[in-house]
């Protein structure tokens, strides 16, 4: 993985002093080297910062075609690309690298922008088309890479992050309506918290040219409608066929030439792929596991015990309060939006560790729990929307023991409180998801302590969910599953712009590492897109197909085991301890006075009052406090102005 920077400018001619100021500024992305190109006309520079997995010696971007008229840029990885390497050089082109990135030039130059479809892998590309003028750039199907883009002096600037377009020139100033939206109701599909930058959305490609912008769709879920009939199967078929395409998505993600290893939790997601790659890989793969001192956050002992049936080395990272104080500023500045629990600094921390350990790639299981309904609100969903035939007094049971069962997802994954209005949300989906509804009694709570007028200005706004204007409702939920249509607004939403942000990419190549997501392979979705509900989850029981394809290659313990979301342990439940100081003090501090959107008198009264809640009430509570602690870092460390 690495980081791209590029600029078209319709009037004077790219600065060569921005285009390098805005690269480096991506070294932590790419520590292996530093390139840039301009155009003979001045008009579109192009800046690549290396972090060298594939070819060591030749990779070097950009990369030219045979003629000179096309270059790109790349961040990311295409699986199978030797295939494709051969393929090309049959219909005569001639490769200079040997690397991955290079198949996408040429694949261009044959193909055009079909040639997204023959992509298989995570990446953000930025090319220039000399011949049609025009400059393209396209971000994978799940925005497991990020694209950023904003126009500045008649100039469109494309980055991995950000802060590169900050440092571009690009002004540093709040989009107020979007800082509502996501401390509200989350992230939004294609707006940043930032005035005037945007992202090229996740299975979408961007093109620009002297005349115009554009930003297409190339790939989508597609779920089958609620009334398509498919041949009756049989569980193990089931189980069968989705091995075989998860066992191929993780070995092929063992391809690199250098050491790859496994981010390892006591997760059903982690330990499938650890299992199944221990099996792909010719000597003991070492796994990375973070621990902590509180025993409902620690999985330290259901990994090792995991690591030990897959013959992997076992590294803990031990994570305490103190760590996660210290370097909470700095794993916020990297992710550049708001968290809802220290859980992304502790990544930030095991990260750093495994580059440490002279680790550069890892392979994950982000992305498991969004496609096959692990969370406990996608579990909820089920229960109230797919009633049919069911004892209500049995139902009434099970989400009773849901709620108690999950206790640390209260208000984070399943509703606490008091819910706002959603009767848009209920009239455009006939339902209301069970996330949407979790999300709105976050955004009650933290009602009392938005700024006056910030609260004049938007709060009519609160319900509508604006989401539901960027998604195609009628071609892409209306018909579906209840269940469907919540897993297919949560991937729009709270995966590319948390998931893969908060817990993913940028706490991963914040020291340079490259994560590798096998769940998030498309032939695998396209896959568990087309399976029937039952076999995401079967009663009490998520990803159930998963579960009982990789039986044999998980301990009995994690076959057993519902679904615990990874969390580090909040700060509000150690009033006594470092990083609820450091909490403290930045909430009653004169930095987060200065932040336009909270009223300060209110967050201190809210601070006053915890001690006297219960954990259940704290813990809700400590998300509010993540929220306005981020805001409070980002506002500081990138000298925000509204």
């Amino acid at each position: 993985m690495c980081g791209i920077v590029a600029a078209f400018s319709r009037r004077d001619p790219v600065s060569q002093a921005t285009l390098e100021r805005a690269t480096r500024s991506l070294y932590h992305r790419g520590p292996d080297g530093q390139r840039w190109w301009i155009s003979g006309d001045g008009k579109v520079g192009l800046g690549h910062a290396r972090l060298s997995i594939i070819d060591l010696s030749t990779g070097d971007q950009p990369i030219a075609s045979e003629d000179g008229r096309t270059r790109i840029i790349v961040n990311g990885e295409f699986y199978g690309y030797e295939a494709i390497q051969r393929e090309l050089e049959a219909r005569g082109h001639r490769l200079r690298t040997r690397s991955d990135s290079e198949i996408a030039l040429h694949l261009y130059e044959d193909f055009g922008l079909q040639c997204v479809h023959r992509l298989r892998g995570e990446f953000a590309i930025v090319l220039w088309d000399e011949t049609r003028r025009r400059l393209v750039a396209v971000r994978d199907r799940f925005g497991i890479k990020p694209l950023f883009y904003a126009w500045h002096q008649d100039t469109i600037y494309l980055a991995s992050e950000v802060k590169a377009l900050f440092a571009a020139g690009v002004p540093a100033r709040w989009d107020e309506e979007s800082v509502f939206h996501s401390v509200s109701f989350g992230a939004h599909m294609t707006r940043t918290l930032y005035d005037g930058v945007f992202q090229v959305p996740p299975g979408h490609f961007l093109i620009a040219t002297d005349k115009h912008v554009q930003v297409n769709q190339y790939w989508d879920f597609s779920y089958p409608k609620a009334e398509t009939t498919a041949p009756k199967r049989s569980d193990a078929d089931y189980a069968a066929e989705f091995l075989h395409e998860i066992e191929e998505a993780v070995r092929i993600r063992l391809r690199a030439d250098v050491p790859v290893g496994v981010y390892l939790s006591g997760g059903l997601d982690s330990c499938a792929v650890l299992g199944l790659a221990a099996r792909h890989h010719p000597e003991p793969i070492c796994a990375f596991t973070l621990t902590f001192e509180q025993a409902a956050y620690d999985e330290g002992p259901i990994a090792k015990e995991m690591a030990a049936l897959a013959g992997a080395e076992f590294h803990p990272i031990p994570i305490g309060q103190r760590l996660l104080a210290d370097n909470f500023a700095d794993a916020i500045a990297q992710s550049e939006t708001l968290c809802l629990n220290a859980h992304g600094v502790a990544k930030y921390l095991l990260s750093r560790a495994v580059r440490d350990a002279g680790y550069k790639v890892v392979i994950t299981g982000e992305g498991s729990d969004e496609i096959l309904g692990g969370y406990a609100h996608f579990r909820r969903d089920m229960l109230l929307y797919n009633r049919e035939g069911q004892d209500p007094d049995a139902i009434k049971e099970l989400l009773a023991w849901l709620d108690e069962h999950n206790t640390v997802s209260r208000g984070l994954l399943l509703p606490d409180g008091e819910v706002g209005p959603l009767e848009s949300v209920r009239r455009v989906l006939g339902f209301v998801p069970s996330w949407i509804e979790t999300f709105s009694t976050r955004a009650v709570k933290l009602r009392p302590l938005l700024a006056r007028g910030f609260q004049e200005r938007f709060g009519p706004i609160e319900g509508t969910y604006g989401i539901l204007d960027d998604v195609d409702v009628r071609g892409q939920l209306q018909g579906r599953d209840a269940l469907h249509q919540s897993l297919y607004l949560w991937s729009k939403t709270v995966m590319a712009n948390y998931i893969l942000t908060m817990l993913g990419d940028r706490m991963e190549m914040a020291h340079s590492i490259e994560g590798r997501v096998p769940f998030l392979d498309h032939k695998l979705v396209e896959l568990i897109a087309s399976l029937p509900v039952n076999q995401k989850i079967r009663g009490m029981t998520e990803k159930y197909v998963l579960r009982e394809a990789v039986r044999d290659r998980i301990t009995d313990t994690v076959y057993r085991r519902q679904k615990h979301p990874f969390l580090s342990p909040p700060a509000t439940l150690n009033p006594d301890d470092t990083f609820n100081t450091f909490v403290q003090d930045t909430l009653r501090g004169k930095a987060f006075a200065a932040v336009p959107f909270f009223d300060q008198k209110s967050v201190i009264d809210l601070l006053d009052r915890l001690p006297g809640m219960d954990v259940g009430a704290r813990t809700a509570n400590d998300q509010l406090l993540m929220h306005m602690v981020s805001i409070s870092v980002l506002q500081e460390r990138f000298g925000m102005a509204a």
